[in-house]
């Protein structure tokens, strides 16, 4: 009696850890995939499979207008039906494995076109998820960065909308062996709630779906992940456009200042030219060498010819100046060399030199007191400066006003007028 029961005790353990080791076998066996050649689609040489697909973006990580690209994170879901991983069970549960099974089986091979560079995350495993159902249905979920072209119109930079997409493909079968379509439809894009770009604000995601030819390969299913971009313009105000406009405007203050004052007009003049200029290299510097015009170059290249023109305005000014100081010195009959010397003295005291009537009074001596030689001319030097400077002191607006030319009067007026219009008219063609 006691060496039966030994013998049927060790007879049960056997049978358990027999029981074990099949149980084990099973689980291993279970989608017979060693029973099948899985090289080969679902369904070879009948009708193509449906692989549904949807996609949450998860993150735009940047938009690069140097590059004409995107960087996207998302999560793409492939469903599809493969009977050969069908198995039996009793709960209706799913089986759900890691990347390492998906070199067994069969893959829908879905690329990104006009992808530049893409990767799997890899932290802390592979970030892909296959999941099997008894009926053979197939969930493969995996996570990817990727870097695509977006073709880009900078004409209205940077007052422009920019449509981007993310265009997905199978790559060795075409419509006949393999339909591609959004297993939702148009809910088939999600997008998280915290997407957002420091330079544009994201308008619209949508989902869309088309044919590709190719000539030696047929027609294929395409599928289109579309977001529209449209870009934030207050950095670029900052940046550019208030600058602009700043450099514009100090132009104009050389229009006020007496046309004698040749070192301070042309200063003024040069540093509002070199700094237009340092502005537009500085926005070219970041955005593609395009060979059409865009709208920030409209706006500060016509600035760039304001700040230009009100030198080329001093320019004339100075010229016709001096013509008309040469006649005005043939009509009077003096000598050259006495006017440049009291000249000279009338602009070592007041900053600029006088040609009226009314000027010369407080900066030159009249013909009668030079005639009566240098000694007395040098006595009554210091006298005279001091009426100059009483006089000027009272009469300094009226001498600017009567010693501005006929051009920085109307320059005065035209060139903020004909700003101001330009502006109008470009802020309501471009917004």
């Amino acid at each position: 009696m006691v060496r039966s029961r030994l013998r049927r005790h060790r007879t049960s353990k056997l049978k358990r850890i027999d029981s074990t080791k099949v149980r084990q076998v099973k689980s291993e066996q279970l989608l017979r995939i060693d029973d099948h050649d899985f090289a080969m689609r679902p369904g070879f040489g009948g009708s193509a499979i449906p692989v549904g697909i949807d996609v949450q973006i998860e993150s735009i990580d940047s938009i690069s207008e140097v590059d004409m690209d995107f960087t996207m994170t998302l999560y793409l879901r492939h469903y599809w039906k493969d009977e050969r991983l069908s198995f039996q069970s009793t709960n209706n549960r799913s089986m759900t494995f890691d990347g390492r099974l998906i070199k067994k089986i069969w893959v829908p091979d879905v690329f990104f076109v006009h992808s530049k560079r893409s990767f799997i995350h890899d932290t802390t495993m592979e970030n892909i998820m296959l999941r099997v159902y008894p009926d053979g249905n197939v969930l493969f979920s995996l996570r990817i960065t990727v870097s695509a072209m977006c073709f880009m119109d900078f004409s209205r930079f940077p007052l422009d909308t920019q449509n981007c997409s993310l265009e997905l493909e199978s790559y060795a079968y075409n419509e006949d062996d393999l339909m591609l379509y959004w297993k939702k439809g148009n809910e088939s894009l999600k997008t998280d709630e915290h997407i957002s770009l420091s330079q544009f604000f994201i308008e619209e995601f949508s989902a869309s779906s088309g044919l590709a030819l190719y000539s030696s390969t047929g027609w294929y299913n395409r599928l289109f992940i579309n977001f529209i971009l449209r870009r934030h313009i207050f950095f670029f105000l900052l940046q550019s456009y208030f600058p602009a406009m700043l450099m514009v405007m100090l132009s104009w203050v050389s229009f006020w200042i007496d046309r004698r004052a040749v070192p301070a007009r042309v200063s003024l003049g040069i540093t509002t030219v070199l700094t237009m200029s340092t502005i537009i290299t500085g926005v070219s510097a970041s955005m593609p060498q395009v060979s059409y015009i865009k709208a920030v170059d409209v706006y500060l290249w016509i600035s760039f010819l304001f700040v230009f023109l009100s030198v080329i305005e001093y320019a004339a000014v100075n010229y016709l100046t001096t013509v008309e100081e040469r006649k005005q010195l043939k009509r009077r009959g003096k000598s050259s060399t006495t006017l440049n010397l009291e000249a000279v003295q009338a602009m070592a005291f007041d900053g600029c030199y006088h040609d009226s009537d009314a000027d010369m009074n407080y900066s030159v001596h009249s013909e009668e007191s030079s005639s009566r030689g240098r000694a007395a001319s040098v006595a009554t030097l210091d006298a005279n400066r001091v009426k100059r400077k009483k006089s000027i002191k009272g009469n300094v607006g009226r001498i600017i006003l009567e010693n501005n030319h006929a051009i920085d009067t109307y320059s005065r007026i035209i060139f903020p007028v004909v700003y101001i219009l330009f502006n109008f008219f470009y802020w309501g063609m471009y917004l």
